[in-house]
C-alpha cells in the first residue's frame, strides 16, 4: 500500500496539480494587489472613496456592516474581470491560434471522394 500511495504521488499528474495550486496562491497576490491598488482607486474617482465598509445600518444596537459586504462584491466581480481579461481572454486567444496551426488544410479530396474514386476504379475493372 505504501508503494501504490508512492507511486500515486510521484505521478505527473499530481505534480503538476502542486505546482499549479502553488502558482495559483502565488497569483493570487498580483491579482488582489491589481485589484485593490490600482482598479479599486478607479473605482474611487466617482465615488470619492474605494471603500464602502463605513456604510452601515444600526438597528436595535445592532450594526449591520452592508458597506463591507459591498466592498467584497464589488472586489470579487473586479478580480474575476481582471482574470477574464488578463488570463482567460489571452489564453483563449493562444489557444484558437495554436488550434488553427495544427488544423491540416483540406487540399486533396476527402475521405469520402477518395473512396468513391476506389469504387468507380473497382467498378471499371470489373466490368
Amino acid at each position: 500500500m505504501v508503494q501504490e500511495f508512492k507511486d500515486f504521488i510521484a505521478e505527473g499528474n499530481v505534480v503538476m496539480l502542486a505546482v499549479g495550486f502553488i502558482m495559483g496562491v502565488a497569483f493570487q497576490g498580483v491579482v488582489n494587489s491589481l485589484v485593490e491598488h490600482v482598479i479599486m482607486p478607479i473605482v474611487a474617482i466617482p465615488f470619492g472613496q474605494p471603500d464602502f465598509g463605513s456604510l452601515t445600518l444600526t438597528i436595535n444596537d445592532s450594526e449591520i456592516l452592508y458597506g463591507a459586504f459591498i466592498t467584497a462584491v464589488v472586489v470579487f466581480l473586479l478580480t474575476a474581470l481582471a482574470v477574464f481579461l488578463f488570463i482567460v481572454k489571452p489564453y483563449n486567444v493562444f489557444a484558437e491560434r495554436r488550434a488553427k496551426d495544427e488544423d491540416p488544410e483540406e487540399s486533396g479530396p476527402t475521405e469520402i471522394e477518395l473512396l468513391t474514386q476506389i469504387r468507380d476504379n473497382l467498378a471499371r475493372r470489373g466490368s
